[in-house]
């Protein structure tokens, strides 16, 4: 039968894509967002937030710690990479979301796995998106190779074990959006959660994986935090109903918090992964998993297919663009799936900043 021999997640902000100097970029962008999401989950714009907050994070939103920042995200990413090429999975299972790249306010599922041949990616372009025209969002030029959306890019996928996965999970009465192929990667294809896996975490490696799509993004159909772990839980049984005979990773993309971060979700949220804690994940209020932070349902949805703890690794760096708090939560972590559930012992080197 399929084994799960590797969990991991990841962030896949354009922070990891772009040097630490250019992040003033995205600070700018802060400065002017008007529909940000404060860590009780109220929307708020930045001059809104900085007024509550003043100057808490002023230390934090400088270069020299970006600098910090980045090499520490990216030697995380590198050990990611080491670790899925160590694990040699015959299938990685990408848990992504989809910010209108694939889909569509015309229809958006909850859950959806796709079962075609190859995973077309869409190519970021001009037309796509009205911000590129702006010279603050010249960043997002820069991003698109790091996102494997710079061309259209073909990855295979393991078209059989996937609609395997999508049949057990119907079992378990899971109602599946099942996709077979991407008709018009011109107009929409797979977007960010999933070719930066292929990228950098793959690092362009020929192996099949199978992309599965939570909304975590778009009202009204948003998956619970619990219906995410469940479907977890449910996604690995599915796995290991297999016949294939095939090592299997599960990799998590997106979050943590973002677009004002939040450390003390997102140290809850990996806490209850190292430690097996299925209430604390299944009740994160869905109140704070809106906007970039809604990623963490992913996560939620990576906890699901852990269960019980098992040996691993976790980095946690929380960024601060500005010093009113807004910024990213970077998560990277990985757990073997092949020795013993653990007591409790994980081996986890976490980064912290400090202020």
């Amino acid at each position: 039968m399929a084994q799960i021999v590797l969990a991991c997640g990841t962030s896949h902000t354009p922070l990891l894509a772009m040097d630490a100097p250019d992040w003033e970029a995205r600070a700018q962008n802060d400065r002017v967002n008007q529909r940000l999401i404060d860590t009780t989950g109220e929307i708020c714009s930045y001059d809104e937030l900085a007024a509550r907050t003043g100057d808490r994070y002023a230390r934090e939103a400088v270069p020299q710690r970006w600098m910090d920042h980045a090499e520490a995200a990216q030697a995380a990413l590198n050990r990611l990479a080491r670790g899925l090429g160590e694990a040699a999975p015959d299938v990685v299972v990408v848990i992504g979301d989809d910010e209108h790249e694939l889909f569509s306010a015309a229809n958006m599922p909850a859950i959806a796995v796709f079962y075609g041949d190859t995973a077309i990616s869409r190519e970021f372009a001009r037309e796509h998106d009205p911000r590129t025209s702006d010279p603050a969002y010249a960043w997002m030029h820069t991003v698109a190779r790091g996102y494997g959306m710079d061309r259209h890019r073909s990855y295979p996928v393991a078209s059989v074990f996937a609609r395997e996965l999508i049949e057990h999970l119907t079992a378990q009465e899971f109602d599946i959006a099942a996709l077979a192929a991407v008709p018009e990667p011109a107009m929409a294809g797979f977007g960010h959660a999933y070719g930066f896996v292929q990228t950098r975490l793959l690092q362009d490696r020929i192996v099949p994986i199978v992309p599965v799509m939570l909304n975590t993004y778009y009202p009204p159909n948003q998956p619970t935090p619990a219906r995410c772990y469940d479907f977890g839980r449910a996604l690995r049984t599915a796995i290991e109903r297999s016949d294939a005979d095939l090592r299997v990773a599960v990799v998590a993309s997106g979050g943590l918090s973002h677009f004002v971060t939040h450390e003390t979700l997102d140290r809850q949220v990996l806490a209850a992964l190292e430690s097996g804690d299925a209430h604390t994940l299944r009740s994160v209020p869905a109140t704070l998993l809106n906007d970039g932070s809604s990623e963490i349902r992913n996560w939620i949805a990576l906890g699901g297919v852990l269960q019980d703890p098992h040996p691993g690794w976790s980095t946690y760096i929380p960024v601060y663009r500005t010093p009113a708090g807004t910024g990213v939560g970077l998560a990277f972590a990985s757990w073997s799936m092949t020795a013993a559930p653990s007591t409790g012992e994980i081996v986890a080197g976490t980064y912290s900043s400090t202020r």
